[in-house]
């Protein structure tokens, strides 16, 4: 077997096309996801364990079993308008499960953690792009417990030496090159996707929440990273730590920003179909406008996004979803 790595989460939209990057770069992908989101045809390159997090024994008898050198932990609730109204579920899921898992490390002797995080831990930005010196105030429960973990990251650092890079996504989007996975939700809450379906189903319209922000069209500005890029970043950071690495938080992003209606004018143009849309309210506590800035993850990781330019996004998500 190739150097082993568990990947928590291993079955859904990241994870798989982290798990397809490991083992395109020498390692064994080893799957621990329970399938409450995940899908197992999207394990495709490497043995599954289906287990839940909050078993700390299945977790160490996986430890045992595999012997990884590292976790990249990419399994939680991720569903922020969710999260307004059944905070209970991440409390449990995102705190809870993660530190099962952080104790399962311990007691087996793993000592790497990559973890994904979010830029909602940021809230509403003080600037624009946000940096990792940016102020910390998650305005939800599902940024609130990523926080919690990443101070979790630290304590563990001190108490028990565990390594740890925290990645805060920016907005995954996008499909595998090949069309072997993709984004596959259910429900499906992100925005190109939802256009996906809405094209692909008749009869269905698409919610656009809130024109009336303060940006050039009055829809809310997102930078939208290809699930591609996101996962070549995490191949380096086990390679980072692996190299004896320092612990690390870092955005990931690509410093572009585009707005709700450009992204429903660029898909509607690439597949010459009009996207039937209609305005609602905002959603509570949303931001008019976040964007990354990238540099510090490209300067210490040599990781640059290489496929989120809007028209590869869009390409890659449309063939996977038409197929």
């Amino acid at each position: 077997m190739k150097t082993p790595i568990l990947v928590t989460g291993g079955a859904g939209y990241i994870g798989s096309h982290v798990s397809k990057a490991l083992y395109e770069n020498g390692y064994t992908p080893v799957v621990f996801d329970n399938l409450s989101s995940g899908h197992l045809h999207a394990v495709q390159w490497g043995p599954f364990i289906e287990g839940d997090l909050h078993d700390t024994f299945a977790l160490k008898a996986a430890f045992e079993k595999f012997s990884p050198l590292a976790v990249i932990h990419l399994a939680a609730s991720i569903n922020v308008r969710e999260s307004l109204t059944n905070p209970a579920l991440y409390y449990s899921n995102n705190i809870g499960g993660t530190l099962s898992l952080l104790q399962a490390m311990v007691d087996s002797g793993v000592s790497y953690i990559v973890f994904s995080s979010t830029a909602a831990v940021y809230g509403n930005p003080h600037y624009l792009p946000i940096d990792e010196k940016h102020p910390i105030s998650p305005l939800n429960a599902y940024g609130k417990t990523k926080y919690a973990v990443e101070s979790m990251l630290d304590d563990f650092f001190q108490a028990h030496g565990l390594r740890s890079i925290i990645f805060r996504y920016f907005n995954a989007c996008g499909a595998d090159e090949e069309g072997k996975i993709g984004e596959n939700h259910n429900p499906e809450t992100h925005l190109i996707p939802v256009i996906m379906r809405t094209l692909l189903q008749s009869g269905s319209s698409l919610q656009v929440y809130g024109d009336d922000y303060d940006t050039q069209d009055g829809t809310a500005i997102r930078d939208y990273i290809h699930v591609a890029d996101l996962a070549q970043a995490h191949v380096k950071a086990v390679q980072y730590l692996l190299n004896a690495g320092e612990n690390l938080k870092l955005n990931l992003g690509t410093g572009r920003g585009h707005s709700v209606k450009k992204i429903i004018d660029t898909i509607a143009s690439f597949t010459g179909r009009d996207v039937p849309y209609q305005v609602q309210p905002r959603l509570p506590c949303d931001s008019p406008i976040l964007v990354a800035d990238p540099r510090l993850a490209q300067n210490l990781l040599g990781w640059e996004p290489i496929f989120s330019d809007l028209a590869t996004i869009i390409k890659s998500a449309w063939n996977w979803h038409c197929r």
